[in-house]
């Protein structure tokens, strides 16, 4: 009894101590002490002209070292990350697409970050939205990319601002092995903008992100937009040899022939369009028949705080210091990625770049690739699904049907419920 008493006066009297911070998550601890080191992996071919500046900056306000690595964003990030990691060799930041974030967070690869409302009205909405996974804030973005009309100056005087005109336009034009306008609309990334501008979506938003259980690519508007679709292949305004794998190349080398005066396209298609000597012009999506705009997929790549890092409150203010508006511009100068900055829209550099702004205009419409794991059971029966409604073989209602009721099947199977 002595003993107890005595301990528990001898606790009682002793200095209180801070809690420690807790690395793993994810706070933000002003207490964690200044690490020597932090360290970057950013995508290949992405960092000069811009990042040693920034990391310059961020290292003489805050008097701590960074050093970076250029991986493969696609597939060697995360590859690498789920093998360093354990080990004990893994960054403390990482850029990833955010239709990768659900993958690996599950994976336990991330961390939630915490940062001021004054920090996230830097990013357009839908941007932010594609940096969460359940509720949770999981990065940062530097970069938007979606799809926008691209057409040839000398074929078409300007770019129509409804579908109908371009229809109207196509039914004329499309002859002798010419094309008013061409899209891969049996792929479900692009096809996506009629679907869902229609009525349909993939998983529907919940009050806890995104319901894997509500599914609605076989609704009423979805089947509208896969009919929509099927008549542009069924009138023969879309040529057969742009089903498929080879499709894509097959629309690029038509266009870059001079055949074909317009194309739905990403950014990444613009500077091969100019070396092919075509004077193009970009512009958002022309709206769709029922006056809605084309709800084209948007991706989305980010900054993000490794679950490993020991200084999740550095690494977090590492990467609002890379995303900031200063930094994006200079790397939008030097990359020609588009940044989600919604003070950089209005800015010259922006405004005066024809690409930029459409991909920035069409950004305002368009739909976050949903990034939780279930996301990967929907492109392959939904590429089936547009094969063949593109091809005559299925009415969209069957096609779709089947579609959705193999991805829930597919679901199921491989992403049991928790």
């Amino acid at each position: 009894m002595m003993l107890v008493l005595l301990l528990a006066m001898l606790a009682a009297c002793a200095p209180d101590r801070a809690e420690e911070p807790k690395p793993s998550d994810g706070k933000d601890v002003a207490e964690e002490p200044k690490p020597e080191k932090l360290v970057i992996w950013e995508d290949v071919d992405k960092s000069k002209d811009w990042l040693p500046a920034a990391i310059e900056s961020f290292e003489k306000e805050h008097g701590i070292k960074v050093e970076f690595k250029e991986l493969n964003m696609a597939d060697k990030i995360r590859d690498q990350l789920r093998l360093d990691g354990p080990t004990g060799n893994a960054p403390d930041v990482v850029t990833l697409p955010h239709d990768q974030i659900g993958q690996v967070v599950t994976e336990g690869l991330l961390q939630e970050i915490n940062v001021e409302d004054s920090v996230l009205k830097t990013y357009s909405e839908s941007s932010i939205a594609a940096q969460m996974y359940d509720g949770k804030l999981y990065g940062l973005p530097k970069a938007t990319e979606t799809p926008v009309l691209i057409y040839n100056k000398a074929l078409m005087e300007k770019a129509p601002e409804t579908m109908d005109e371009l229809y109207t336009f196509s039914k004329d034009f499309t002859k002798g092995g010419n094309y008013g306008f061409l899209a891969l609309w049996d792929n479900f990334y692009f096809a996506h903008g009629a679907i869902a501008g229609m009525g349909g979506y993939v998983f529907n938003e919940g009050a806890e992100g995104l319901d894997r259980d509500d599914i609605g690519l076989n609704n009423e508007g979805a089947v509208e937009g896969a009919a929509y679709i099927q008549k542009w292949y069924t009138e023969g305004l879309f040529p057969k040899g742009i089903i498929g794998e080879t499709g894509g190349a097959a629309m690029d080398g038509l266009f870059n022939e001079g055949k074909v005066a317009a194309v739905m396209n990403g950014p990444w298609a613009f500077q091969g369009m100019r070396d092919a000597g075509v004077d193009i012009g970009i512009a958002p999506m022309p709206t769709l028949p029922n006056g809605e705009p084309v709800k084209t997929f948007m991706g989305v790549k980010g900054w993000h705080v490794t679950k490993f890092t020991k200084n999740p409150y550095w690494a977090t203010k590492l990467i609002e210091h890379l995303s900031n508006d200063e930094n994006s511009k200079a790397r939008f100068e030097a990359v020609s990625e588009i940044p989600a900055n919604v003070a950089l829209v209005e800015d010259p550099i922006i405004a005066d770049n024809e690409g930029a702004k459409a991909v920035a205009v069409q950004s305002q419409y368009a739909v976050p690739m949903p990034n939780i794991p279930e996301m990967g059971e929907v492109w392959g029966p939904m590429a089936s699904a547009l094969q063949t409604v593109a091809t005559g073989k299925s009415e969209p209602q069957a096609a779709l049907d089947e579609a959705v009721k193999s991805i829930k099947t597919n679901i199921e199977t491989n992403h049991p419920a928790k």
